[in-house]
């Protein structure tokens, strides 16, 4: 298959989690098929970048659209100015007329196959007409995501921002969910709450991969005093709120039972606030080489996420190192696991300290989780998860007729080249089998203006 993938944001280093699993499912899906990544961003012009994105993924095509991304003055500003747009801010960021144009003749140059669309913050490149068949690759329910951004936000100002993106986000997405010819998901959950939004998508689930090689099984830890360590990018609000929860709320509740513990949030970009939670008991590491480092010395892993979508990679990085896990049922919301088996579930504070607890006390259970972990781990090497990824794609190209898709435009004064929004979804066969403020840069989710 000839494909093109068109990704915002800068795609290199691979630190966040939507880049994992987009740079692992290009990276394999290169080796058995003709891939061009067009990837786009703003900011300062960064030749490093560039060259090291054609070096590790040959072929691909860099535009760099100079949108205001510097700092966060910069995108403060920027996000008042397209405050009265209908499409979101975090789509309205990410169109500009020059990926448009480049995508418009791409899909109708008879070059590719199939065209991917990486993330919903790519979609309005693409134009109102699909010529060829195109999949939108769905890695959250952005308006999930944004709805219990905004429930769980106490900052009065913040909420009311987070509360018009996520009624901008609830209409966008549910137009354009019907706009391509098929939706790849993550998750079993997510597919149902996109159905629930646009009964008429036909969508599937591709589950989510870890690297086995590069997350080998670690030897159980034996680190004195016990270390806890919780993962992720932390310049993004989700994760931002979940260490914040963990340090107030249940951190003084273990501490109280093992005084000389150590919680590391491993992590790049911290901000301000997470910084502050450093403490003689807590370590904010910033950008580390390896997260695979932290999580080989670690006694128990914790993802006490209150917001989310999509899946969470860091939980199955850490299964693959065999270690023993606590998260909420958000934070693993969509994987295939088993509470109690492969790891637990703790949905308030007390709960959640209790179980971390009781794997810091019982080694014999911790280590029977950590066994469990692995075993299900192996399972979702990104060498397979690609095979599922590839097989949609194939299966849409060989339909016997992919009709040209297009949803009606809806502009607003300023809006005509940011978003392609339908009065009238298009309507499609539902397919039923499926397989086992401000936006960061690289369109992972909303961070902190």
């Amino acid at each position: 298959m000839r494909v093109l993938w068109v990704k915002s944001g800068k795609l290199l280093p691979v630190d966040t989690g939507g880049k994992i699993r987009s740079y692992n499912i290009l990276r394999f899906l290169a080796k058995d098929h003709e891939v061009t990544l067009l990837s786009y961003y703003g900011g300062r012009r960064d030749p490093d970048y560039e060259s090291a994105l054609v070096k590790e993924i040959p072929g691909s095509e860099i535009i760099h659209t100079a949108a205001p991304d510097s700092n966060a003055l910069d995108r403060g500003l920027d996000y008042l100015y397209r405050l009265p747009w209908r499409a979101p801010y975090a789509v309205s960021k990410f169109t500009h007329p020059k990926v448009q144009t480049r995508v418009a003749e791409w899909l109708s140059s008879g070059r590719f196959d199939v065209a991917v669309c990486d993330f919903l913050s790519a979609s309005s490149n693409f134009p109102e007409v699909l010529p060829i068949p195109c999949v939108l690759f769905q890695h959250n329910v952005e308006s999930s995501l944004w709805q219990r951004l905004a429930s769980v936000e106490s900052n009065p100002i913040r909420k009311f921002a987070y509360a018009i993106e996520s009624a901008k986000m609830t209409r966008y997405e549910r137009t354009t969910l019907g706009k391509f010819h098929h939706i790849i998901a993550v998750s079993e959950h997510d597919r149902r709450q996109m159905l629930e939004m646009n009964p008429s998508c036909e969508t599937t689930v591709v589950p989510t991969g870890v690297d086995t090689h590069k997350f080998a099984v670690a030897p159980p830890s034996s680190a004195e005093p016990p270390r806890v360590v919780f993962t992720g990018s932390m310049d993004w609000e989700p994760n931002i709120d979940a260490v914040e929860y963990f340090c107030s709320q249940i951190w003084p509740r273990i501490l109280a039972e093992f005084p000389g513990a150590i919680f590391q949030i491993v992590g790049r970009n911290p901000f301000a606030k997470v910084q502050r939670l450093a403490s003689a008991s807590i370590e904010v590491t910033g950008t580390v080489p390896s997260v695979a480092e932290y999580l080989e010395k670690a006694s128990v892993v914790v993802v006490p996420l209150r917001i989310g979508g999509g899946t969470r990679l860091k939980i199955f990085e850490a299964m693959a190192m065999g270690k023993a896990m606590v998260s909420t049922s958000i934070g693993a919301e969509g994987l295939a696991v088993e509470g109690g088996r492969d790891l637990f579930l703790a949905d308030d504070a007390a709960s959640f300290a209790d179980a971390v607890i009781l794997l810091l006390r019982d080694a014999a259970l911790r280590h029977r989780i950590e066994q469990a972990a692995v075993r299900l781990a192996v399972q979702y090497d990104w060498s397979q998860v690609v095979k599922q990824f590839a097989q949609v794609l194939s299966n849409l190209v060989l339909s016997k007729s992919v009709p040209s898709k297009s949803v009606q435009s809806n502009s607003d004064q300023g809006d005509s080249a940011q978003s392609n929004l339908a009065s009238q979804p298009v309507t499609l066969q539902r397919q039923n089998g499926e397989s086992p403020t401000g936006v960061r840069a690289d369109s992972g989710g909303p961070v902190r203006p």
